[in-house]
């Protein structure tokens, strides 16, 4: 049986490039809703319908596990999923508290990049509330930017204006960790450390989600033995154009390019 994958579009390739590396054997299903993309600019009521229509699918599909590779939809519909089904079910959520620690270390900030939407959750803010004593974490919403991604738009110029008009009013000298709070992010680290001071560091939760799940597939014996890292890629628009860009993001990761264009 395979594992699932769910995000809105290619945004949670970044999460599935990390599980492919750290499971050979395992193959996956990475389904895209691709009808409702983007979800950081919708209602809550909006993502959570779209959300549990798409996992309703991907269960009927015969799935083990299910990663929620998209921050805003874990933090409107993991609790109720869980709920609802049986198998192990792991979510993203922004990754503040490594950020934290590593600022902390260097008597630093920490700044959360995020959708309009995952800021304003109550998952979140009770996340940063409970990490954040020192008044040490600032948010930021990065409006468009998964619609950048979403058309593989990786031009540098364009990039450079757009991330420096959104920083011009932070002193990047205050902090030490950026937080990349949506899995469409990660594909612009390139043009974030082409314009960011050199203290500071890029993280996401790719890594943390991922061994959380090898965690979950061990402890309830899923972990397969034999498979052959195959993926299979569904998109809810059933759109073979979409399932090339899916593949070619994929290729864009695994090969670890410089996705920033000249």
């Amino acid at each position: 049986m395979r594992i699932g994958f769910f995000d809105s579009g290619i945004g949670g390739i970044s999460v599935l490039n990390e599980a492919i590396k750290k499971l050979p054997n395992e193959d996956f299903l990475y389904y895209a809703d691709t009808l409702n993309v983007p979800y950081g600019n919708k209602t809550k009521e909006e993502v959570n319908k779209h959300v549990q229509k798409a996992v309703e699918n991907m269960i009927k599909r015969g799935i083990k596990a299910l990663v929620i590779a998209c921050n805003t939809a874990t933090s409107i519909s993991i609790n109720e999923l869980r709920s609802m089904y049986s198998i192990p079910i792991i979510g993203m959520e922004p990754a503040a508290k490594p950020a934290v620690e590593l600022s902390k270390s260097l008597d630093k900030k920490v700044l959360v990049f995020a959708t309009d939407l995952t800021l304003k959750e109550l998952k979140y803010k009770n996340l940063i509330t409970k990490l954040d004593k020192s008044c040490v974490i600032d948010s930021l919403a990065l409006p468009t930017l998964v619609e950048f991604c979403e058309r593989l738009n990786f031009e540098k110029e364009p990039l450079r204006f757009y991330f420096k008009k959104l920083l011009r009013e932070f002193d990047l000298n205050q902090y030490g960790t950026i937080v990349l709070g949506c899995t469409h992010f990660p594909y612009y680290k390139s043009i974030l450390r082409d314009i960011l001071p050199p203290h500071i560091s890029l993280v996401d939760g790719s890594e943390g989600t991922v061994k959380r799940l090898e965690s979950l597939l061990k402890e309830n014996q899923l972990l397969n033995e034999n498979g052959t890292n195959h993926i299979l890629f569904e998109c809810s628009s059933q759109d073979q154009t979409y399932i090339v860009k899916m593949k070619e993001a994929l290729s864009l990761l695994q090969n670890e390019l410089n996705l920033i264009t000249k």
